[in-house]
């Protein structure tokens, strides 16, 4: 079955293209915009929060950008982007850690919020610094989440770790920088990146 895509070109919803363009998926884009579509009464009944990326399958809405990397991991099993037994570890841990304290560390960062020494422990990232550095030891070590393979995790991860290092909200580490590059030139990425920049240049 065709998926449904709502998205906007300059928003998350690029990191749900290049899933989409990975898992081999056929795929009809919605393009919506911040201001109206996104918030209209059609759109909050697929997502109240009135928020892209979402997508729609058999049936079923998927929103939350590392839950639609996951979900069509599984849903086109024959792209291979799903972690074997060996891999399910690794695959779910820097997947969630890439979703949960690194955007929330980076965006804290952004908006000026930072964590006082003495009130890391209530904070679930802890500190900038820390996830960066935990962030980049991987990275020294493994060419991929899972290790040597290329699977959907290195989707959302590797969209952090490029859009981070690319507008300045993470360092320019060369862990970083090998990774992005890896990933940059994959195939799925180009098509995906090429369809996106097209929309953002049509429209601005």
């Amino acid at each position: 079955m065709t998926v449904k895509f709502y998205t906007n070109p300059m928003s998350r919803g690029q990191i749900s293209r290049w899933a989409l363009h990975e898992a081999g998926a056929d795929y009809e884009q919605i393009l919506l915009d911040y201001g109206t579509s996104m918030k209209a009464d059609d759109y909050l009944q697929i997502n109240p929060m009135g928020k892209v990326p979402a997508i729609e399958h058999r049936g079923k809405v998927v929103t939350e950008g590392a839950a639609i990397c996951a979900y069509l991991a599984d849903a086109f099993p024959a792209a291979g982007l799903a972690p074997n037994a060996k891999e399910q570890a690794d695959y779910y841990r820097w997947m969630f850690f890439a979703a949960g304290p690194l955007e929330s560390a980076i965006t804290n960062r952004s908006l000026g919020f930072e964590i006082a020494p003495d009130k890391e422990m209530t904070a679930g990232y802890g500190s900038y610094d820390r996830v960066v550095d935990v962030l980049d030891t991987k990275f020294q070590v493994d060419d991929y989440v899972c290790g040597s393979r290329f699977t959907m995790a290195d989707v959302y991860v590797g969209a952090q770790i490029t859009w981070g290092t690319q507008f300045g909200t993470l360092p320019q580490r060369d862990s970083f920088l090998a990774y992005v590059k890896r990933l940059t030139n994959r195939d799925a990425y180009i098509a995906a990146k090429a369809i996106d920049d097209t929309l953002i240049t049509e429209n601005s």
